[in-house]
């Protein structure tokens, strides 16, 4: 072993080794092995060093390990070794830490039982396998189904899916899913639901075949065989069941911790139910047959629920109830047989005690009698030639007797039920072909192995056989299919097992034959065994310590049998006249249990019933007459082989495929792997044995396209030539020398085991000498970067250091310097200061001797200066007495002179005075000043002029004013004298002043009083002001909280409101969108079924030869608003004989199919219509609550400044009330202190009121702000909580402790009050003056006041007018007059209008009502919206209009077929999108439309337009599968519906209209239902151009965006060796992402050529991004190989081509990218780094748009490419799902690719005027006349 590959056990190669625990153990070399080394140096995993000794005599290495890259494989065949530890370890791997539990192993799926349940199951998830090749996607259960319905189809030949493997492994859930997916993919083909029904038989069969064992809680213990049976169309019509080996001991006995069959509990479970009464059962453990178990109940099952579901399938299958019941009184007799004790009579004999409980409840339930049965279960009968005995029995053998009735009546019932399901899903259509379902048991092996086991491997051998065979058969036809020279590879072959169970003599044989024999018994049958094969075959053996039991080599293992039971069990002999007490009961079905066997109909034993199968090769045994009546004679091996040879026939002429369950572990544990039990059921089903027959050939085969990707590493330049296979060739041969390693085929490399691996060694150490290069190369960059920093860095150390010495030098020396600097001056200053003292004491001396010479000086002086002033003073009188004698004589001197001067001037101004000149000299400037007054007083006198006019004016109307005035005056002045003339009045006035007078003595007593009390109160006053003053600052900044409270609070309610209000906004928008798409739907299906119909009417048609003219009716049902089941005249024409040939099809026709299509298109019709009323009716209640919303802001708003304002007026009267009467108490007081000024205390006493004064105001202020606060908080509470209210939401308001707050503050309402008592105090003194003045002031101020008005009033106009200039006046009252008068006129029209549209709406229901009365007078019926003429009529109300218009097209009654047929059935779209304008079909038909409405004929409007919607069904159904025909029927409808929207008169449509095209608005009928039918079509048009789109997309997604390399060299292929399991695999043309983006510019150009809306194309657009993002998404989670770094660059590259086409064409607000928002999040996970805690933090926060489900398969998905890479470790995988656990999602795991959003088409008015349009001769309808 491994000889050939010993140069790859080198140092750090890994192998395997065997360990007695774990089976395999990894370990790795430490030394290199030499040929001849007898030990190899290893390492475990775990560091432990070993010295692993090779074999001596085989010197067999261990096996080498797969690279890691290898690891986690789809399909085990793709490994490079290819052995059991290398299996292992990759099931292990995909199974723990991938959480994949299927694996491909060639042909064969390998399927481990997780435990628990997965969703990868849903529906989705089967569309997604459907029509996928078995390679592509990876491995699951449903490829499996897929690859058998495909072969079905392609190859015509019956399939078989065998499921195998021991209890508990998952066979029958895995048969189910099979089923499961040929239910959903091909459908029924009738509406008898048969894929209901086949699915509903898993139930039954489980309840009645399955019971818990020690290994699984739902264990088969029977095999069955279901062939599902198809039709030519390959859909479901019927199945048949088949069933093998039923386990019938367990009836009567069962193991520790097992139970007995589901149904018994189930019963027990619902013994209280009232139809089991009479059956009177208990609970589980009081009866015999289901307590020895000790545990009859499953964890998480509930037995009662289970029953229900029972019973609903077998309704399903049409079992009745009486049926059921009597079926469930059988299960119960067997109940209480078991509870039946014998006792011993004597040694050789039983009895049963009479009146037994429960033997009299069994024979009352079985219709028997107590007598007979009590009798045969303690006798037998023998029979010889001449006479019969009947002989007791001992109470062992009477106990044996009952429970092999018990067994035998169990048997019968389990056949009986299977023969029925049979029926039930039995059909009568032909069948065409079948795939059969087995599910078989597997291998088995117990310590205690008895005869049920032997027969279980012993089929497990033939199936094992049948295998070997197929496997060898497909690496046959392979190799010759490549041409690649076919060598015999040696495999096991299990015949001689095979002829040691079933051939002559062999162990069967001798079994029949021991149980023919009188005495025979388990001893003499082993002693035969031994006698004939111990030493004739190697196969058998016995046992060394044992003489009865037998040793078996099967394939899997050796199996040890103890006789002891086998010939009972082979014989199965009940008593026959137990059987003859049963057949002679009163109970109905149980004598049908019964019944000889040549009129029963059971599908078990030798003859089965062969169900629905109608195309089977294999024959049945033909029975001798007679034969049948002794068929319970034969024995159970006998009838086993032969359903076993007929099953094997059967799967002989089928192409099987293959399916091996594995159970991973014996506790039931969640994804917990046990290598022992793996490997013992691997060595059991096969599989190893498939690696064999692989690894013996060549295993591992490439494409040559592909080897060369992988490999193009270890080429050369000049290896690479344009012939891939030649290099490929070339590049072998030199890499592996020996040519036995590989062989080349037409397509493929084939390689021996190992190749790969040696290859990918190479690829490697090429890949990574490069890396060595590449990394040399970057190390040198590196260390040639770090070499020219450290010498930039040494340069530079070095100048700082140089810099650094420089500058301690410089330091130093400057230093230096100023130490001599220092020293000098220190020196000089040495020698100053001596110098200094020197000089001090020198200057000392000087300074004294100076000084006393100076004072000498001093004291000369001052003598001197004495005498001097003694002579200044003395001289100075004397001059001065000179002075003054000198300036007299000069003073009168020169008065003597002046006088004589002024007489001269004097005489001399006289002189001149007498002179003209002179006066002219000095007037010369007035003159001017004259005329410059003069001017002055001109201009004053115009001003003045002017202002006397005005005068004048004002007095003239002042003066009629005044007159007016005087008038009323003396009018009141008369009223007023008729007044006083009132005596009684006066006198009362007399006494209320004598009163008043009285009064205001007391008053001026009280005064003094008052006065004294003040001087106290002010005191207190101030003492209170100053108490108000703190108050006041403490209420501003309460205030000012309050304020900045109520801002918070108004804008947090004002945000929580505008959120509610966004939310409940996009709530109703989902609502109405779920509606939209729920009704869209529903048209969905309504046209399936309207197809359907129509295919079935053909049918039917084809089936009628020779056709008879006659009328044809079609039922009434069918909608008569939508037009969805009519037919146009041509085609009433085409089908004109139908109904005289209804007589002679009525045999073939089932007419309740019929009747139930029209009652579903009924009710679809119905609940459609049902659900556009609700659709109307949530958009109106949403457009109502938005708009009672902002109603309701509105009213709470101006509620709340009302009632502000209303606030502020009462505070601001009571206010002004009060400043009123202080002001009067204050004047009164003034004036009273006037009065007596010299009173004391006046003064204080005016001080005392002007603070009153003030702090009445500062408080009245106070009050009016806090009020005003209050009333703010309370309308915005009310406010909140009726909005609150609306929103059904109660939310305690955060403020309301705030408010109360308020009312707390007693403080300012106590001060408040007091001063209003002292304020009513100084009131009372002048209440009663005011009271005599009150009524006449009261009436003179409001004759005042409107004098006062109207004088401002006109004052104002009269200003205003005097500033215009007399122009601007005129123009005034110009445009005052005219806005009356406009104002005036506008109003007479609104009325005027009103009075139109009430009349034209009278004239309209007049018309309609003489319509109707001609109609019933003519015996006329109205045609409803979408039925021709001679159909069943719905009558619709159509209004008329009255006005005439211009521009339409007329035509013919007899030309409309000709039109419809010109313009709709046979028009090319491509040549209308290219040469006309687009939509002139659409218009063209409006315009015929509008002439029909102008000549006002109903009929030709109904007709046209039913023929119209008709023919556009009908080509779309022709051509539907043609882009460019729906999408131009789809463009040509919506023009032609928003026509009829445009020109329909509704003011909502005609704001964009020009006049003309306002006075082409249809003038008799009200078209409206009508516009919803084409909304309907429309929508239905539209869902079909997605499905189309969709049907050209799907085959490009998947290789455009996932497989073609965008990128090239980016990806690279992966070493799986790809090989294909089928040759049903299609070699399609390639895709590329260019391929997807030239389809959108397809799709995209066409739309725009044939005119499509904008916003409707937006909504292609997203559809198409939707698809194409869901679609690859869903194929990533579906694909292993997919899921690589690599792969995640090409996926967001071609995301960013497609974002980038998006952009070209505008469309990037069209929320497509939005669509392709989950992929692009895969993409990046893909790349992003998974290792940290901040990793995982990041890809959660970053992957919001994909669900927890999908993030964790893509990282368990996520495999390495290249060896450089990093798998995802489980611990990071924990880690994600921990942070997701809180996300609410849903669990699916795939998207809905079947998703279509709800379209909508807004209203796109045209301006293309209708009289522009021409109409083309190519169009061939001149027979049209325009109008």
């Amino acid at each position: 072993m491994n000889q050939e590959l010993d140069f790859m056990f080198v140092k750090y190669a890994r192998v395997w080794i065997p360990d007695v625990e774990e089976v395999w153990k990894s370990a790795e070399l430490t030394k290199d092995y030499r040929h001849g080394d007898g030990v190899l140096q290893l390492q475990l995993e775990d560091g432990k060093e070993l010295e692993y000794k090779l074999d001596p005599k085989t010197n067999n290495l261990p096996h080498l390990r797969n690279p890691d890259i290898l690891v986690g494989e789809n399909d085990l065949t793709a490994l490079s070794y290819l052995h059991e530890p290398a299996v292992l370890h990759n099931l292990k791997v995909r199974f723990t830490d991938s959480k994949l539990i299927y694996t491909y192993c060639g042909i064969v799926l390998v399927a481990i039982n997780p435990y628990e349940t997965l969703p990868i199951y849903g529906t989705e998830i089967i569309y997604a396998y459907s029509g996928q090749n078995m390679g592509d996607m990876d491995p699951h259960i449903f490829a499996v189904a897929e690859e058998a319905y495909k072969q079905m189809a392609r190859d015509e030949r019956n399939q078989s899916i065998i499921v195998s493997g021991e209890s508990g492994a998952g066979k029958t859930v895995s048969a189910k899913y099979a089923m499961r997916y040929f239910a959903t993919v091909s459908g029924s083909a009738s509406e008898a639901n048969v894929e209901e029904k086949v699915l509903a038989s898993n139930p039954i069969m489980e309840s009645i075949g399955n019971a818990k064992t020690t290994r699984n809680d739902n264990s088969s213990r029977f095999g069955k065989y279901i062939e599902i049976g198809f039709d030519k169309k390959y859909r479901i019509i019927g199945a048949n069941m088949r069933t093998y080996l039923l386990e019938k001991s367990r009836v009567v006995f069962q193991a520790d911790e097992e139970r007995n069959y589901h149904i018994f509990y189930q019963l027990c479970a619902s013994a209280q139910l009232p139809e089991f009464k009479a059956l009177k059962l208990g609970k589980a453990d009081e009866f015999h047959y289901t307590k020895q178990g000790r545990n009859p109940v499953i964890d998480g099952i509930d037995d009662a629920k289970e029953m229900s579901t029972t019973r609903n399938a077998f309704t399903l299958l049409g079992v009745n109830e009486s049926y059921q019941l009597g079926l469930f009184q059988i299960l119960a007799s067997i109940l209480h047989l078991g509870n039946v004790e014998v006792k011993d009579r004597d040694s050789d004999s039983s009895i049963i005690p009479p009146n037994n409980g429960h033997l009299s409840v069994f024979c009352e339930l079985m219709g028997v009698t107590y007598q007979d049965m009590s009798h045969w279960l303690c006798h037998k009968k023998l029979k010889t030639a001449t006479e019969t005995y009947i002989k007791p029995v001992p109470k062992l053998q009477a106990i044996n007797s009952r429970d092999a009735l018990a067994k035998h009546i169990y048997a019968k019932l389990f056949n009986w039920i299977v023969d029925h399901v049979n029926k039930a899903l039995h059909s009568t259509v032909k069948q065409h072909s079948f795939i059969g379902v087995l599910d078989i048991y597997g291998f088995e092996t117990f310590e205690i192995n008895s005869f049920e086991q032997f027969c279980i491997n012993y089929a497990n051998e033939k199936l094992q056989q049948q295998f070997n065979m197929h496997v060898f058969k497909l690496e046959q036809e392979e190799y010759m299919k490549e041409q690649i020279p076919w060598t015999l590879i040696d495999f096991y072959d299990n015949q001689p097992c095979i002829n040691l169970i079933e051939a002559k003599m062999g162990i069967l044989d001798l079994l029949d034959e021991e149980c023919k024999m009188p005495k025979g018994s388990d001893d003499s049958w082993a002693q035969k065994l031994y006698n004939t094969h111990l030493k004739t075959c190697a196969l058998f053996e016995k046992p060394r310590m044992s003489n009865k039991a037998f040793i078996i080599q099967h394939f899997a293992d050796k199996v040890e049998y103890q006789c002891d039971g086998f010939l009972e069990k082979n014989k199965d002999t009940v008593n026959e006249e137990q059987i003859h007490v049963l057949k002679a009961s009163k109970f109905d079905l149980l004598v049908e249990l019964f019944r000889d066997e040549e009129k029963a109909k059971s599908p078990t034993g030798a003859a089965p019933a062969t169900g629905g199968r109608t195309r089977l090769s294999v024959k049945p045994d033909k029975n001798k007459a007679g034969q049948a009546s002794k068929e319970h004679k034969k024995t159970v091996g006998l009838q086993f082989r032969n359903s076993l040879q007929l099953l094997m026939e059967t799967l002989n002429a089928t192409t099987p495929h293959y399916v091996r369950c594995i159970k991973p572990n014996d506790y039931k544990y969640a994804f917990t792997f046990d290598p022992k039990r793996a490997v013992q059921q691997l060595r059991a089903c096969g599989v190893l044995e498939t690696i064999r027959i692989s690894a013996a050939g060549f295993p591992s085969r490439w494409t040559y396209q592909e080897f060369f990707s992988r490999y193009r590493v270890l080429m050369k330049q000049k290896d690479v030539l344009t012939d891939r296979k030649m290099t490929c060739k070339n590049v072998l041969e030199k890499l592996v020398q020996d040519p036995d390693k590989y062989q080349f085929g037409k397509t493929k490399i084939f390689f021996r085991a190992g190749q790969v691996a040696y290859l990918e060694k190479l690829r490697a150490d090429k890949l990574r000498a490069a890396c060595i290069r590449i990394q040399k190369t970057i190390r040198c960059w590196l260390a040639r970067k770090k070499y020219l920093r450290m010498k930039y860095a040494a340069t530079t150390i070095q100048r700082y250091v140089r810099g650094y010495q420089a500058r301690c030098l410089a330091k130093f020396l400057r230093r230096t310097r100023a130490a001599i600097i220092i020293q000098k001056y220190q020196r000089m200053y040495v020698q100053r200061t001596c110098y200094k003292r020197k000089q001090a004491a020198a200057l000392a001396m000087q300074c004294i001797l100076r000084a006393y010479m100076a004072r000498q000086l001093y004291k000369a002086l001052l003598r001197e200066h004495k005498a001097i002033i003694i002579q200044k003073m003395v001289r100075g009188w004397l001059a001065r007495q000179w002075y003054k004698r000198s300036l007299k004589a000069i003073v009168y001197l020169q008065c003597c002179i002046r006088r004589m001067r002024a007489k001269r001037e004097l005489k001399k101004l006289k002189i001149e005075a007498r002179s003209v000149e002179h006066f002219k000299k000095l007037n010369i400037g007035m003159e001017n000043k004259i005329m410059q007054l003069q001017r002055r007083i001109d201009e004053q006198n115009k001003e003045n002029r002017g202002l006397s006019e005005r005068l004048n004016s004002l007095e003239v109307s002042h003066a009629a004013e005044s007159e007016r005035l005087r008038v009323e005056l003396t009018r009141l002045r008369g009223a007023e004298e008729d007044a006083k003339n009132n005596a009684n009045k006066v006198t009362s006035l007399l006494e209320e002043v004598e009163r008043l007078r009285k009064d205001l003595q007391n008053t001026q007593k009280e005064k003094k009083a008052i006065e004294d009390w003040a001087r106290t109160y002010q005191d207190e006053m101030e003492q209170m002001i100053s108490e108000l003053k703190e108050q006041n600052h403490l209420l501003k900044n309460e205030k000012n909280d309050l304020n900045r409270l109520i801002q918070e609070q108004s804008q947090q309610w004002k945000e929580k409101m505008q959120r509610a209000l966004k939310e409940e906004t996009e709530q109703l928008e989902n609502d109405l969108n779920e509606e939209r798409s729920r009704y869209q739907n529903l048209l969905t299906e309504h046209l399936r079924l309207e197809e359907k119909y129509d295919d079935l009417k053909e049918e039917i048609t084809l089936a009628v030869n020779v056709p008879k003219p006659g009328h044809r009716r079609t039922d009434s049902t069918h909608s008569s608003n939508e037009s969805e089941c009519t037919y146009n005249s041509e085609f009433a024409e085409s089908e004109d004989g139908t109904r005289g040939g209804e007589d002679a099809i009525k045999g073939i026709l089932d007419m309740s199919l019929f009747l139930k299509l029209q009652k579903r298109v009924s009710e679809l019709e119905q609940e459609k219509q049902s659900l556009q009323n609700e659709l109307d009716r949530r958009e109106e209640q949403f457009q109502r609550a938005r708009a009672r919303d902002d109603e309701e802001h509105k009213k709470a708003r101006s509620a709340e400044l009302e009632y502000e304002s209303l606030k502020r007026q009462e505070l601001e009267s009571e206010n002004k009330k009060l400043k009123h009467n202080l002001n009067e108490m204050r004047q009164s007081l003034r004036g009273s202190a006037k009065a007596g000024s010299a009173a004391p205390g006046s003064p204080a006493y005016t001080v005392l009121l002007d603070q009153l004064n003030a702090s009445n105001e500062e408080l009245e202020v106070r009050k009016e702000e806090v009020l005003i606060l209050r009333s703010q908080l309370v309308s915005q509470k009310e406010a909140m909580q009726h909005k609150v209210r609306n929103k059904t939401m109660t939310e305690p308001l955060p403020y309301i402790e705030d408010v109360q707050k308020l009312t707390d503050a007693k403080e300012i309402s106590q001060a408040y009050m007091g001063l209003k008592d002292t304020n009513r105090l100084l009131e009372s003194q002048l209440q009663a003056q005011r009271r005599s003045h009150e009524n006449e002031v009261e009436a003179l101020r409001g004759e005042l006041q409107s004098v006062k008005e109207e004088n401002n009033r006109q004052q104002q106009l009269l200003a205003q007018n005097l500033q215009l200039p007399p122009e601007a006046r005129i123009e005034a009252s110009l445009q005052h007059e005219i806005t009356r008068l406009t104002n005036e006129n506008l109003d007479l029209m609104e009325q005027l209008e009103k009075q139109d549209k009430t009349v034209r709406k009278l004239k309209k229901q007049l018309k309609v009502f003489a319509k109707k009365i001609n109609d019933l007078e003519g015996g006329q019926m109205d045609v409803s919206p979408g039925q021709t003429t001679d159909e069943p009529v719905h009558p619709v109300n159509i209004p008329r209009r009255e006005k005439d218009f211009q521009g339409m097209l007329e035509y013919k009654k007899e030309d409309e077929l000709k039109l419809v047929k010109n313009l709709i059935l046979e028009l090319k779209p491509r040549g209308v999108a290219v040469n006309l304008i687009p939509g002139l079909p659409a218009y063209i038909l409006f315009m015929c439309l509008r002439h029909a409405d102008y000549i006002n004929d109903d009929q030709k409007v109904r007709s046209l337009l039913t023929s119209v919607i008709n023919s556009i069904k009908k080509i779309l159904k022709k051509r539907g599968d043609d882009f460019e025909t729906v999408s131009f029927w789809l463009s040509n409808t919506c023009r032609f519906l928003h026509c009829l929207k445009q020109y329909s008169g509704d003011e909502q449509f005609m704001k964009h209209n020009t006049t003309k095209q306002n006075d082409h608005c249809l003038s008799n009928f009200d078209l409206a239902e009508y516009r919803q039918v084409l909304s309907d079509l429309a929508i239905q048009i539209y869902q079909q151009l997605i499905k189309c789109m969709e049907n050209i997309l799907q085959p490009m997604i998947v290789s455009g965006m996932l497989e073609h390399e965008t990128i090239q060299g980016v990806s690279g292929v992966k070493p799986t060796g790809l090989r294909k399991r089928t040759s049903s695999i299609a070699d399609e043309g390639t895709y590329t992402l260019d391929s997807i983006i030239r389809q959108l510019n397809s799709f995209h150009s066409i739309m725009c050529q044939h005119g499509t809306d904008p916003e409707l194309i937006k909504q292609v657009v997203k559809q198409q991004f939707y698809i194409i993002g869901a679609v690859t998404l869903n194929n990533l989670l579906l694909r292993k190989d997919m899921c690589s770094w690599s792969k995640g660059m090409q996926i967001r590259y071609n995301v960013s081509q497609l974002e980038e086409w998006l952009r070209d064409k505008n469309l990037m607000t069209c929320g497509a990218k939005e669509t392709l928002e989950p992929l692009i999040q895969a993409a990046q996970l893909l790349q992003v780094k998974k290792k940290t805690d901040e990793d995982a933090e990041a890809i959660c926060s970053m992957c919001n748009s994909l669900s927890t489900a999908q993030i964790v398969k893509v990282l368990n998905l996520y495999t390495p490419v290249n060896a450089f890479e990093e798998r995802v470790s489980v611990l990071f995988i924990r880690t994600i799902q921990t942070r997701l656990r809180d996300r609410k999602e849903s669990p699916q795991l795939l998207m809905d690719t079947k998703l279509i959003y709800p379209v909508t088409f807004p209203f796109n008015p045209s301006s293309l005027a209708l009289e522009t349009i021409q109409i083309p001769s190519s169009l061939n309808v001149g027979f049209l006349t325009r109008v």
